[in-house]
């Protein structure tokens, strides 16, 4: 298979503003692929070469991108250089200098989809001494044989700036398209990639042995399944009547949220997003195999920073000293964590996410063995909306950020979010009980002190029905110069030239981004607005619903993946809380 096939179809996909033409493009690739190439292809697509959690990066940087461009070319580095800074992206600088080149020469042979995905392990597994002229040999073979269009699309790949903003919902409905042909199948090639977190793996079974070979998809150790999430909600009150009576309410701790996989004596940790990060915790790798007393399991904790001298729980800026590459052993001794399990997925051989919570917590209990750096969330059974909230403000004084309360009978869905569990947060520097998770998909040009940057930001709530971010916000305030100055270069790699076909927005940024960068923000209340399409026609036609005097809070959400950002559903059940409160004033 050439894989000037995928490169066309990239081309599409960034040139369309509509989702439902992304999904139409890749339902005509995923056709056209051969099928023991086609979970090669879906990687590709994502911009990796595996899953995330076996943790294989191509981690080209893009000064050897350069290199390899001014080697296949005979172009003078610094020209190439000129070109990307003007251009401002490297996969389209290379583009502009391998046209020159093209007008003179002729390829060798035609590039094809074996060919580029086997040079790019080679790239992703070459280290040790020499490596660098290793990987530049395999970089620039490529580009020897590329046309411009296809070395836009590799350079984009090696470097991890493909930026096509295709969600692994909308590659979902192309597979369930091309291969079942009805897009109502989607659900079920979600629940086994929500077991598996592997889509390729997907994709390959689905094209060769159908829809019934996906459902038989089981949870496995050392493959991490896709976490579940939470709604929220404004007051205990609110949470008793949502849940229907008796509930478990539990300290939602300020760390980092890790899932577990223990195999005998090999533990292996992966975050939120899946990502392998048993590299930067080696100490919770050994309270894992010291405190879970089973042979093989799956168990979710929070992984927080702690004073070991106190007792006394850090913020979870401390906690992000620990994600590095060098100086691990200096970064466990500074910065010390504690960890608190909260939920018990797997259990040698046994399946445990179709248990209720109520039966999970019971296992979990038993299989932890608690001490001063490992312990069960602290939590509470009740029905009682001032008990919770005693349990609430007892958890903040601990240095939590609230309680998570969760419904007795529900099981685990993974990948979902629903209110089986819900948030739970003291009312604190703004009228709103919670901050807000907003994805940035624009900017607005800065004027006066803020001239040549950038002044606000365009941003969205998610929209998981249809898999679009819909605009919730301007934001402008929030930001000091050091984070201004820092915000072009964390979203140079997303820039793009028109709004992205997953964005839907009234409001006309003057600069475009790809949807993944998340912030925290905090705001006085939520109000109807004609301008922003969050929750549109929900509660007055022609108008959706948006933030009152957003603040940015400093805080970047790196820990999360763009879908993982609030919801519209989320915002319209606290404008809805927000109705009630002021209700109950009058």
């Amino acid at each position: 298979m050439l894989y000037s096939v995928i490169a066309d179809t990239y081309e599409k996909i960034e040139g369309t503003t509509k989702r439902l033409e992304i999904i139409d493009y890749l339902v005509d690739l995923f056709k056209k692929t051969d099928i023991d190439l086609i979970d090669k292809v879906v990687y590709l697509t994502q911009g990796k070469l595996y899953p995330d959690y076996m943790g294989v990066e191509i981690g080209v940087a893009e000064k050897l991108a350069i290199r390899a461009i001014g080697l296949a070319t005979g172009k003078d580095l610094e020209k190439i250089r000129i070109i990307y800074k003007k251009i401002g992206d490297i996969g389209s600088a290379a583009e502009e200098v391998l046209k020159s080149r093209i007008q003179a020469t002729l390829f060798e042979e035609q590039l094809t989809v074996e060919t580029v995905y086997k040079t790019l392990e080679k790239i992703a597994k070459t280290s040790g001494p020499g490596s660098l002229d290793i990987k530049l040999k395999h970089i620039s073979s490529l580009f020897n044989n590329a046309t411009p269009k296809e070395a836009k699309y590799i350079v984009r790949t090696i470097t991890g700036k493909l930026r096509l903003g295709v969600a692994d919902y909308t590659v979902l409905d192309a597979l369930a398209v091309a291969f079942t042909g009805d897009k109502s199948n989607r659900p079920v090639l979600e629940r086994s990639y929500n077991l598996s977190s592997d889509l390729g793996a997907i994709a390959e079974t689905v094209a060769s042995e159908g829809l019934e070979s996906v459902k038989r998809f089981k949870i496995t150790v050392n493959k991490p399944i896709r976490p579940m999430l939470a709604e929220r909600l404004e007051t205990a009150q609110e949470i008793v009547e949502k849940l229907e009576g008796r509930c478990a309410a539990e300290y939602k701790l300020d760390g980092e949220r890790i899932q577990a996989h223990k195999d005998v004596s090999s533990v292996t940790l992966f975050s939120r997003r899946l990502e392998n990060i048993t590299g930067h915790y080696p100490d919770v790798r050994d309270l894992v195999r010291k405190n879970l007393k089973a042979d093989k399991a799956i168990a979710e904790a929070e992984c927080v920073a702690v004073n070991l001298d106190t007792g006394k729980l850090l913020p979870f800026q401390d906690l992000m000293h620990r994600r590095r590459k060098y100086g691990i052993k200096k970064a466990m001794e500074t910065y010390p964590v504690s960890l608190f399990f909260f939920d018990i997925l797997y259990v040698d051989g046994e399946d445990l996410t179709q248990k209720p919570y109520s039966e999970r917590r019971k296992r979990l209990e038993q299989l932890i063995t608690q001490d001063d750096r490992v312990k069960v969330v602290p939590g509470i059974y009740s029905d009682d909306p001032k008990e919770i909230e005693n349990f609430l403000e007892e958890a903040i004084v601990n240095g939590c950020e609230g309680l998570m309360v969760k419904d007795t009978k529900g099981i685990y869905r993974a990948g979902a979010r629903e209110f089986s569990w819900i948030k739970l947060k003291r009312e604190y520097r703004s009228e709103l009980g919670d901050s807000f998770d907003l994805v940035i998909v624009g900017a607005f040009h800065g004027r006066g002190r803020r001239a040549g940057r950038y002044g606000a930001f365009l941003l969205t709530a998610y929209d998981k029905d249809v898999d679009i971010f819909r605009s919730v916000s301007k934001i402008g305030t929030g930001f000091t110069d050091e984070s201004l100055e820092k915000f072009p270069k964390i979203l140079a790699p997303y820039k793009i030239d028109h709004m992205h076909a997953r964005v839907d927005s009234k409001l006309e940024a003057d600069i475009w981004f790809v949807p993944q960068i998340i912030i925290e923000v905090i705001a006085s209340e939520i109000t109807i607005s004609p301008i922003h399409t969050c929750c549109m026609n929900a509660i007055r036609k022609g108008s959706g619903l948006a933030l009152r005097f957003p603040k940015f809070t400093g805080r970047l959400r790196d820990d999360k993946a763009p879908e993982d950002a609030t919801t519209v559903n989320e915002i319209l059940e606290i404008y809805k809380g927000q109705l009630k409160r002021v209700a109950s004033r009058t």
